[in-house]
């Protein structure tokens, strides 16, 4: 695809035919994906090196139509390559592999299968009216996505198996980009399963780690940092971060895949409440994915968007950097540091000090 192709001036390629017909068919070229992570054929041909048509069909026991269409299409969408009648891996998943990041690629791909991909039929309409219309679709009486995830198991262990490996894709750059020295006591607000608390803790021993969760994702938070062994670090309280009083002794409030959520004014309110709790000089840490300030990409972030706009709460999308940092200053934060990250994802920091 052309999409990721850049013009002299540093804005997206103009899209050619090839361009419009891959995203007039994107929903097929999904499902491409999702069916080879699902029969394994990425892993078969990557412990096989190559693999002939037969062979992919009796590994995968499947019927000769079935494989003829779904080589058809992984070859056509470059996820296989062909040659001499042999298939073997495109570069960038062999890649993927050797960096160990497959498996949180394919936790990512179940997730738009199960919990995106139904809601975003009303993407439209959620757009005409301004409100997550989609979430009609998941199951259940809470107000949100995340209070619903408790009433469908199996949403629920796919939601939280993404998320770990969504921050997992990124935390490594957080781990050595953000400067914890001398600093007592992090505030994990909305930390999930605390994945993202572990993995500091664990680059900082000195650091107390407070994940503050809605209590059906405190308990799954407590069972990740005692199998982590880190419970003399990290603990967990709960309560409704909008509703509650934050917790306080902390100077570092962090903020990772949240404010993605919510509107701008909920941000800024959420920014105002930990500004707060924090003492002077105390930081706020926001972590998460970032569109440009000129609002023409990276594609994922817009992709990704569609998710923000379709399901889980009132509000969110992927926020540009200059966005969450109005919302800062509009919360009383004044000196903010932009740290962005390598990668395909569009992750990245921001550090603001009270």
């Amino acid at each position: 695809m052309t999409q990721t192709a850049s013009t002299q001036h540093g804005g997206p390629a103009e899209l050619d035919m090839d361009g419009l017909s891959r995203i007039l068919f994107g929903h097929a070229a999904f499902q491409y994906l999702n069916a080879a992570c699902e029969l394994g054929l990425p892993d078969l041909v990557a412990e096989k090196q190559e693999l002939t048509r037969d062979e992919i069909r009796d590994a995968l026991s499947l019927q000769d139509r079935a494989v003829d269409i779904l080589l058809l299409g992984c070859t056509s969408l470059g996820i296989l390559v062909k040659q001499d009648g042999r298939y073997r891996l495109a570069g960038v998943i062999k890649d993927l592999m050797d960096e160990g990041d497959w498996q949180r690629f394919v936790d990512t791909v179940a997730f738009e299968q199960y919990i995106v991909y139904e809601g975003q039929l009303d993407f439209t309409d959620s757009l005409r009216e301004n409100r997550n219309v989609g979430l009609r679709r998941v199951r259940g009486s809470g107000r949100d996505l995340y209070h619903r995830l408790a009433e469908n198991p199996h949403l629920e262990q796919v939601f939280y198996r993404y998320m770990r490996s969504w921050s997992e894709l990124a935390n490594k750059h957080l781990v050595q980009e953000l400067d914890l020295s001398g600093r007592r006591h992090l505030l994990d607000c909305g930390g999930g399963d605390a994945v993202n608390a572990i993995a500091l803790a664990q680059a900082n021993p000195d650091l107390k780690v407070t994940v503050f969760e809605i209590p059906a994702s405190g308990s799954i938070a407590e069972k990740k940092i005692a199998q982590a062994g880190v419970g003399d670090q990290v603990s967990v309280i709960t309560g409704d971060m909008f509703a509650d009083p934050l917790p306080t002794g902390c100077d570092v409030v962090m903020f990772a895949h949240q404010l993605v959520i919510w509107t701008p004014e909920e941000n800024t309110e959420l920014l105002r409440r930990a500004y707060d709790v924090l003492p002077e000089g105390g930081q706020l840490v926001i972590f998460n994915s970032m569109s440009n300030d000129e609002g023409d990409g990276p594609v994922v972030a817009a992709l990704d968007s569609v998710y923000f706009a379709a399901l889980p709460a009132e509000g969110g999308m992927i926020y540009s950097w200059a966005t969450h940092e109005r919302c800062l200053r509009e919360a009383g934060f004044s000196t903010v540091k932009r740290i962005p990250f390598p990668g395909w994802t569009p992750h990245g920091v921001i550090v603001a000090t009270k």
